[in-house]
């Protein structure tokens, strides 16, 4: 499986609803993945990942929750 790229805030918003249902399940995946590498003992290529990715699905969370909100005050 290939990493999944970060993304910034501008990106996320350009993303359909569909998409950033898309990377959420990729980026959950691949940090599932990193999580039991390093629980089976082995030793992470980017130990900076794991905090990466976890930023990033809490950003497209967020973003997601405040498009949905605005979406219902309309």
């Amino acid at each position: 499986m290939k990493p999944v790229a970060i993304l910034r805030s501008e990106e996320i918003r350009d993303l359909s609803e569909e998409e950033m249902a898309g990377k959420l399940t990729e980026l959950r995946k691949e940090l599932l993945k990193e999580r039991s590498m390093i629980a089976s003992g082995g030793a992470s290529e980017n130990p900076g990942r794991i905090r990466e990715i976890r930023r990033t699905v809490a950003r497209i969370l967020t973003i997601r929750g405040v498009m949905r909100k605005a979406g219902a005050k309309k």
